[in-house]
């Protein structure tokens, strides 16, 4: 098993309006004079946004496509430019709107691999089968990914396959780790 990430965010908001969108990143900030923009990215690497074409931007609660029209990585920043929002002042509304792509554009996955986005609402138990909650979220700690389980309480649980992660059954929702009920 492995994770494929698209990072919290993309998690907490997967599927909005259930129209199958992923979203992998947000609009930032400005960049210049010409309307450039800066995204930040919740894929990983960063860089991985960048592949997707088309985007789609969240307006009003509906989701349309943009076509970008240049796009690159400089000094740790992405900053991409939309047709149609070519100056400052029109792609100043552009701020803090989220980047999606619809599941259908994500790469198939290998046996045994995930996306982290599959992994939310999964019911974790116990290898004994005590029920521990449901994965709720994921974090990127740098070391490994954590699995955020909220039940009586939330519990932050790496996910180190093999350790604490057992198994994973997307098809029944379900997920094995061991962890004891007291830690």
């Amino acid at each position: 098993m492995s994770l494929i990430a698209t990072a919290q965010k993309a998690i907490e908001t997967a599927s909005p309006g259930g129209a199958g969108f992923i979203v992998l990143g947000r609009i930032a900030g400005l960049h210049g004079l010409q309307g450039g923009l800066k995204v930040y990215s919740y894929t990983r690497p960063a860089e991985g946004i960048l592949e997707y074409t088309p985007w789609y931007l969240d307006f009003g609660g509906a989701w349309q496509a943009v076509v970008r029209t240049d796009a690159y990585a400089r000094q740790k920043r992405l900053i991409a430019y939309l047709d149609g929002f070519g100056d400052r002042d029109r792609a100043t509304g552009l701020v803090g709107a989220d980047i999606a792509v619809r599941r259908a554009q994500l790469r198939p996955l290998q046996v045994g691999e995930h996306y982290w986005v599959d992994l939310i609402g999964l019911e974790a138990y116990t290898p004994t089968g005590q029920h521990l909650g449901s994965v709720v979220g994921m974090l990127d700690t740098g070391a490994n990914d954590v699995l955020i389980v909220r039940g009586e309480r939330d519990r932050l649980v790496p996910y180190v396959e093999g350790v604490y992660v057992r198994n994973v059954d997307l098809a029944n929702r379900r997920l094995v780790i061991d962890w004891r009920l007291d830690d």
